[in-house]
C-alpha cells in the first residue's frame, strides 16, 4: 500500500481477530459441505444400478439357456471417419477466421498474403462492423493489403511473420487499422491470433474495444473490481484492482484478511459488518474503508454473496470497490465551507440585531420637531445589503436654546459597526456641541478636531446647518459632503460652494477652517440633503451623480409641487430615492428633505 501499516493497539487487534474468525469459519462451512458433497457419490449408485442391469440380463440370458461370452472390441480396427476439410474447420470456429497463403521476400519476411478462405462468423463480423458493399468482393488469389492497405502499417505483418519462422500462435495482440469506404473512414480495434496451419496461415480476431473499454473506465473513475474465494483464499481481480487500491504492481493480491491489515482502525467496524452481511446474511452490503499511509485514500466496498447453489451457503465474495479519495476531500471542504458560512451568517445576524437597535437610537423619526419652526421634514434611509443592516450615514434636527433648529446629515467612513461607531459618536457630539450656541462654522471645526484626535480611520463627510426661523435663514458648512440641492419653482439646483469651496472631510486635517454659506428660504422652497451612496456609480464623475440627481429631483416632481402634508412630501422623497436606487449600490443611501410652510405659531 502507500505506506507500512502500524502496529495495531488491543482495539484493533481484537477486530482484526474479529475478521479473521469470520472467515476461518465460513471455510470451514465450505470444507464441511464439499466433503459431505463428496460422501454422497453419486456416481457409485448409478454404477451399481448399471451392474444391476448387467446381472438381471446375464440371469434372462442363462434362464433361456444361452450364455452370451463378452466380446472386447477392437478398437485399432475401427476405421476413421475422413478428416474435415479447412473450410469445416473454419466453420466450426466460433470467431471470425480468416485463411491466408503467405508470400515471402528474400529475407523470409512476410511480403503480402493472399486469401484463401473465411468463414460465417468473418462475413457475419464485416456486415455487423462495416458499411453495406464497404468490404471489396474477393477473386483468388487476391491480396489482403492491397485490399486493405493500412494493415501494413499495423502489428499484422509481424505477427505473421513470427508465426511462420516460430511455428507457434502469435497474440492475442490488439490491432488497430483504418479502412477507407464510401460512406467515411471507419477505425476498427481488435484482439488478433494468428497460428500456423500447414502452410498457411489462420488469423481470428474478437473485438477488442470492450476490453479496452473497461480498463478506461476503470482508470477514469477509478473503480475496480474483484471476488474472493471464501473457500481457499483466492482472489480474481480486475485489471486496475492495484492501481486502486494503491497496491505497487509487483506486490501479491490481498486476501480479505490483509486487505483488513490495511485499512485504519476506524474501518474495521464497517469492514466487519460488510462482511457479516454478505457472509452469513447473504445480502449486499456497502462501507468505506480508509486505506493507511500518507495518501489516506478512501475506497467505497459494494460487496455481494456468491452462493454456491440457490439458497446455500456463500462460496465468494464478489465487491466492486471506487477511490472515493477526491469526492471525500471535495465534500469536506464544502462542509468547512457551508460551517464557515453558517459562523458567518450567525455573526451577521448578531451583528445586523446589534445594528438594528443602533439605527433606531442615531436615525430617529423627527418630522414632527422641525414643525414648531415653520418646516416639513422627512428622511428616507436605505442601508447598504451587503453589511448589517446599517452604516455610516446619520442625520440630526435639533431644537436649540436660542430658537433655531439644528439640522445636519453625514456619512462616516467605512461600513457595519465600525462606521456606526464613528457616526454616533460625532452625531451625539454635534448634538452636546450645538448647545453652546456658537456659529456652524465653529462647530464644523470641533467636529473636525473631535475625528482628528480619534484616529486615521476616523474621517466622515457632512452638512452642518442652523435654520433661523425667523428670517427663514438657512446658514450651513459643508464638509467635504455633496451639497444641497434648492427645489425652487419646479426648478433644482445645487447650492453654490461656500467661499473657498468646499471644506476638507472631518478628520482629515486638524485646524482646518470651515466657512458657512446662507440662503433665505420661501414658503414652498424644498431642500435636498443627500449621502453620495445615493448617487454614486463605479468609476463614476462626482459631477455627473450630481447632474442625476438633479434631474431625478426635478423629473418627480411631475409637473407639480409636492401636495401639502408630510405624506405627500414622503411620497416625494420615496420616489427620488426609488428613481436613484438599484443594484449598482454599494453603500447606504439617506435623503434628507425640508419644506418651508409657515411661520408656527407655537415656534420658540
Amino acid at each position: 500500500m502507500d505506506a507500512t501499516s502500524p502496529v495495531p493497539d488491543a482495539r484493533t487487534h481484537l477486530a482484526l481477530q474479529s475478521i479473521r474468525e469470520l472467515l476461518r469459519a465460513q471455510r470451514r462451512r465450505i470444507r464441511k459441505y464439499a466433503e459431505s458433497y463428496q460422501d454422497e457419490d453419486p456416481g457409485r449408485d448409478q454404477d451399481q444400478d448399471r451392474g444391476r442391469g448387467r446381472g438381471q440380463e446375464h440371469d434372462q440370458d442363462q434362464d433361456q439357456g444361452a450364455a452370451t461370452p463378452t466380446a472386447t472390441a477392437d478398437v485399432s480396427s475401427t476405421p476413421l471417419p475422413p478428416a474435415p476439410s479447412a473450410r469445416e474447420v473454419l466453420e466450426a470456429l466460433s470467431v471470425p477466421a480468416l485463411l491466408v497463403a503467405p508470400l515471402l521476400d528474400d529475407d523470409g519476411r512476410i511480403q503480402d498474403a493472399l486469401y484463401v478462405t473465411r468463414n460465417a462468423a468473418a462475413l457475419d463480423y464485416a456486415a455487423e462492423r462495416l458499411p453495406q458493399g464497404g468490404v471489396p468482393q474477393w477473386s483468388r488469389p487476391a491480396s489482403l493489403f492491397e485490399r486493405f492497405p493500412s494493415l501494413a502499417g499495423s502489428p499484422l505483418p509481424d505477427m505473421l511473420t513470427e508465426a511462420l519462422r516460430r511455428g507457434a500462435p502469435q497474440g492475442p495482440t490488439l490491432v488497430e487499422w483504418v479502412m477507407t469506404t464510401t460512406h467515411g473512414p471507419v477505425r476498427i480495434n481488435d484482439q488478433v491470433r494468428v497460428a500456423p496451419c500447414g502452410e498457411h496461415l489462420l488469423i481470428t480476431w474478437e473485438r477488442g474495444h470492450r476490453l479496452h473499454m473497461a480498463t478506461a473506465a476503470q482508470q477514469l473513475v477509478r473503480t475496480c473490481w474483484a471476488e474472493w474465494n471464501l473457500g481457499d483464499g483466492g482472489v480474481d481481480p480486475s485489471r486496475g484492482f492495484r492501481q486502486v487500491l494503491g497496491i505497487p504492481g509487483h506486490a501479491d493480491i490481498p486476501t480479505l484478511s490483509e486487505l483488513a491489515e490495511t485499512v485504519t482502525p476506524e474501518s474495521l467496524p464497517d469492514l466487519y459488518r460488510t462482511l457479516y452481511d454478505v457472509i452469513l446474511r447473504k445480502r449486499t452490503s456497502v462501507c468505506e474503508l480508509r486505506m493507511n499511509g500518507a495518501g489516506s485514500r478512501v475506497i467505497r466496498m459494494t460487496a455481494e454473496p456468491v452462493r454456491i447453489a440457490p439458497g446455500s451457503l456463500v462460496w465468494a465474495l464478489r465487491a466492486v470497490l471506487t477511490d472515493v479519495t477526491a469526492e471525500r476531500r471535495r465534500r469536506a471542504t464544502a462542509e468547512r465551507a457551508e460551517r464557515e458560512a453558517r459562523r458567518q451568517r450567525e455573526r451577521a445576524e448578531a451583528v445586523a440585531e446589534v445594528a438594528g437597535v443602533l439605527r433606531e437610537a442615531v436615525l430617529p423619526h423627527f418630522q414632527d420637531e422641525p414643525a414648531a419652526y415653520g418646516l416639513e421634514a422627512t428622511t428616507v434611509y436605505r442601508p447598504d445589503a451587503r453589511e448589517a443592516g446599517v452604516g455610516g450615514d446619520w442625520y440630526k434636527a435639533r431644537r436649540l436654546p436660542g430658537g433655531s433648529l439644528l439640522v445636519a446629515l453625514g456619512d462616516a467612513r467605512g461600513h457595519g459597526l465600525a462606521a456606526v461607531t464613528l457616526m454616533a459618536k460625532l452625531r451625539y457630539a454635534l448634538a452636546g456641541l450645538a448647545y453652546t450656541e456658537r456659529r456652524v462654522e465653529q462647530l464644523t471645526q470641533w467636529l473636525n478636531e473631535l475625528a482628528c484626535a480619534d484616529g486615521a480611520e476616523s474621517t466622515a463627510t457632512a452638512i452642518i446647518a442652523r435654520y433661523h426661523p425667523e428670517q427663514g435663514l438657512l446658514r450651513w458648512t459643508c464638509a467635504g459632503h455633496p451639497r444641497p440641492v434648492l427645489l425652487r419653482d419646479g426648478t433644482a439646483r445645487q447650492l453654490p460652494d461656500p467661499e473657498g469651496g468646499p471644506g476638507l472631510p472631518l478628520g482629515v486635517l486638524p485646524g482646518t477652517p470651515y466657512t458657512a454659506v446662507e440662503v433665505s428660504l420661501r414658503v414652498g422652497d424644498i431642500v435636498l440633503m443627500y449621502s453620495d451612496g445615493l448617487t454614486e456609480r463605479r468609476d463614476s464623475d462626482p459631477d455627473l451623480d450630481t447632474r442625476r440627481f438633479l434631474d431625478a429631483a426635478q423629473e418627480c416632481l411631475g409637473g407639480a409641487a409636492p401636495g401639502a402634508g408630510h405624506e405627500a412630501l414622503n411620497e416625494y422623497a420615496e420616489r427620488i430615492v426609488g428613481e436613484l436606487d438599484g443594484p449598482h449600490r454599494s453603500d447606504d443611501a439617506t435623503l434628507l428633505v425640508l419644506r418651508r410652510t409657515a411661520m408656527s405659531a407655537s415656534a420658540p
